[in-house]
């Protein structure tokens, strides 16, 4: 039997602010993937949107970051990566991808990160690339690092929008990376890939993950019901409530 692809969860996103769920979807995800036997997730990274997405209601990424970071204090493999918000403008999801591909599996004289291309086997008790601390992982010329984009079923679907994804970007991320995506209550991920020919095409990179225990946590929720001074306590970490207080965030309009 071969050796499971070592594989790095990506998600891309906002993050204004971040939620319990955007947390639970790591956890579902390595859980799925790992119940499959052909994948060892070692990792997982969060990067938050560049301020030049100019997104309504976006705060700058310096708030975003410190929330996120307030976030993963108790997770052991999921770090948050700066490199996407600290480009000069807003950055496509495919070039982030490449990005984190490539510094995972090639030394960078800055940072001490281990080539996993040359080392023919090495043991990473104690290694830490990227960020990342990787567990009891072997790699080797043939079994690289894959980074996977994690996503929710709303982000699959807007993969259908002309005016938000490149038709050339979506062929790319599925075909030279794969999706793990995660569904929401009336969302229907099959169906929208068998209805779009690129993702039929690629479909076997498409890992679907169901989620049964429904939470339809969402950042705009999140947002609306601070604006309007009502408790957001268990929906967000207690870290993140103080620091939005603190910062005085969300409290207008996302419309202005």
């Amino acid at each position: 039997m071969s050796s499971p692809c070592w594989v790095v969860l990506l998600a891309c996103g906002s993050y204004n602010p971040i939620t319990n769920m955007h947390l639970r979807m790591f956890e579902l995800a390595r859980d799925f993937l790992h119940s499959t036997g052909r994948f060892k997730v070692v990792g997982g990274i969060i990067s938050p949107v560049n301020d030049g997405y100019k997104k309504a209601g976006l705060v700058e990424s310096k708030h975003r970051c410190a929330m996120i970071n307030l976030a993963l204090k108790s997770s052991d493999w999921i770090k948050l990566d700066t490199w996407e918000s600290e480009q000069d403008s807003w950055v496509e999801t495919v070039k982030v991808l490449a990005h984190h591909q490539e510094k995972l599996n090639s030394r960078d004289a800055n940072d001490n990160t281990i080539n996993f291309r040359k080392r023919q086997r090495l043991d990473l008790d104690n290694a830490n690339v990227n960020g990342l601390t990787l567990n009891n992982c072997f790699c080797n010329d043939n079994n690289p690092i894959q980074v996977k984009l994690l996503c929710g079923a709303d982000l699959l679907e807007s993969f259908g929008n002309s005016n938000v994804w490149k038709e050339s970007d979506v062929a790319e991320i599925v075909e030279k990376y794969g999706l793990v995506i995660i569904t929401r209550e009336g969302s229907n991920p099959r169906r929208f890939i068998y209805e779009s020919d690129i993702l039929s095409k690629y479909q076997r990179n498409i890992h679907i993950v169901t989620e049964w225990i429904t939470n339809e946590i969402s950042s705009t929720r999140i947002r609306r019901a601070i604006r309007r001074g009502e408790s957001v306590k268990y929906l967000i970490q207690d870290d993140i409530i103080k620091y939005i207080h603190e910062h005085n965030l969300y409290k207008t309009s996302d419309k202005n």
